[in-house]
């Protein structure tokens, strides 16, 4: 099996120059994805981590508040002031359990789903055109490389996730 990029660099012997390479090309290809979401939230007076809440509400309707806190790996002080804001401002509806009074249900209202679908296409099609210009193998090592960068309980979460939009 060859683990060769076109570079020469091997994928299994990376040297450090190599790999502090990467870690930069991460930092800006995460500033090159938010950017373009960055520019929309601004104009509605949010941030990143309302992005965050919106999108994986919108994933997994009806997630609990306990569950998105696992996911979003934030505090619950943190947590509450974001959907503060976004059930204030008519973009997320929190409704309570039907068998657990104390739990409460998060789901995106119309407003919410419009927000969240100009924010979500702003970034896939950032990741569209960088998977065409790629390739279907670098998609595939890309995501590969991605996964294995998650700790066991985020990789839990990441499928668990996936599951529940399926």
């Amino acid at each position: 099996m060859d683990r060769t990029r076109s570079g020469g660099e091997s994928l299994l012997f990376l040297t450090d120059a190599q790999l502090r390479r990467g870690v930069e090309a991460m930092f800006f290809a995460y500033r090159g994805f938010t950017d373009d979401p960055d520019r929309i939230l601004v104009q509605h007076g949010y941030g990143r981590a309302h992005h965050r809440a919106l999108h994986f509400i919108n994933r997994a309707p009806g997630t609990t508040v306990t569950s998105l806190l696992g996911i979003l790996g934030v505090t619950k002080q943190s947590l509450n002031r974001v959907l503060r804001t976004l059930i204030e401002d008519g973009l997320v509806e929190s409704r309570i359990g039907s068998r657990d009074r104390r739990e409460r249900h998060l789901h995106l209202t119309e407003t919410g789903l419009s927000l969240e679908a100009e924010l979500g296409e702003a970034q896939r099609a950032r990741l569209r055109a960088a998977f065409r210009e790629a390739g279907p193998q670098a998609v595939a090592g890309f995501r590969a490389v991605l996964e294995a960068m998650m700790d066991p309980e985020q990789r839990n979460q990441f499928e668990a996730v996936r599951e529940a939009a399926e």
